[in-house]
């Protein structure tokens, strides 16, 4: 079966900025895939020039086969989106905006009473959209990328700015409908939990570019037996880390250290050998240990060990 999706060494620039840099993939009917990388990585272009809102200055971009230069009439019923976003008619109540939808595509009233039920909106559907939430508006736009039942979802960070609870709903709604559907969808998003949470397939971008990509098991399966040191120290004394930047320069291991903060961490596999090596080195250098995690890699480790910062920086 073809990709629902094919990207090919498409690049994008506007004036000095190199948006997109020779991007190619394909997505399979069905999965689900997270555009994941900081603010500025080119997930946002990318996705735009997928749903056809921007054109690619190289390259060949093809949804279920076609491409929009030929098929946009086709290609805009085959496909939802939702912008980071979404403006409404704030006089419209939330049925009324559903409904408005709807008959751009020539559905009836029962179609909107199924989108209402599935973003959770029925109890508003008599609110005017102005009178909405942050939550329940991402909610309302979500409902409105699915009217047409799309083979093809496309959201770009569905989420910024909503608080835990609300991003929790979004979630819920989605996963829902990826155990209920064949709709493939592709979400950009800098929450690495959201990627993980919601998503088959991965790939990380930075700078234009998608430094890797594959399944979160595949991903974290490089040095798997790997595990991540968090600690935070104090030395006792008056001043802060700040006026001694190199306190950690000749650490037996590779720290990635903040002396703002005070705190630092580090990747080890051996657990029982390496770290009595820092208790030593931290009781050498008259430092004492405030509070220390061991856990298993994230996403987020690993972003950091290709680009030297993390996601939400």
């Amino acid at each position: 079966m073809p990709p629902v999706v094919e990207v090919a060494e498409v690049y994008k620039s506007f004036k000095n900025v190199h948006a997109v840099r020779g991007v190619s993939f394909s997505i399979e009917k069905g999965r689900s895939t997270a555009l994941l990388g900081p603010n500025g990585a080119g997930k946002t272009t990318l996705v735009e020039m997928i749903e056809g809102i921007q054109t690619p200055d190289r390259g060949r971009i093809r949804i279920l086969g076609k491409e929009w230069k030929h098929h946009a009439d086709e290609l805009h019923r085959a496909i939802g989106l939702s912008l980071q976003e979404t403006r409404f008619i704030d006089k419209l109540t939330v049925y009324e905006t559903v409904r408005l939808f709807a008959s751009f595509y020539g559905l009836d009233k029962g179609r909107v009473g199924e989108v209402l039920d599935l973003v959770q909106l029925s109890a508003k559907q008599n609110a005017y959209t102005v009178n909405l939430s942050g939550g329940q508006r991402q909610r309302l736009a979500l409902g409105l990328s699915l009217i047409n039942r799309p083979q093809v979802l496309l959201l770009d960070e569905p989420t910024t700015g909503l608080d835990p609870n609300a991003r929790r709903e979004i979630w819920s709604i989605l996963l829902d409908l990826k155990a209920h559907s064949r709709t493939s969808l592709v979400l950009t998003t800098h929450y690495m939990e959201e990627a993980e949470k919601l998503c088959d397939y991965i790939m990380i971008m930075d700078q234009g570019r998608v430094l890797t990509e594959g399944s979160l098991d595949a991903l974290l399966a490089v040095d798997e037996e790997a595990r991540v040191i968090d600690f935070s120290i104090s030395d006792g004394r008056a001043g802060s880390f700040q006026d001694r930047p190199d306190v950690m320069n000749d650490a037996p291991f590779d720290i990635r250290w903040h002396p703002q903060t005070g705190r630092g961490r580090f990747a080890v596999t051996e657990l029982e050998t390496q770290m009595p090596q820092f208790f030593h080195f931290l009781e050498k250098k008259g430092l004492r240990l405030k509070d220390m995690e061991c856990r298993h890699k994230t996403l987020d480790d690993l972003f950091t060990a290709m680009t030297g910062r993390r996601l939400n920086e």
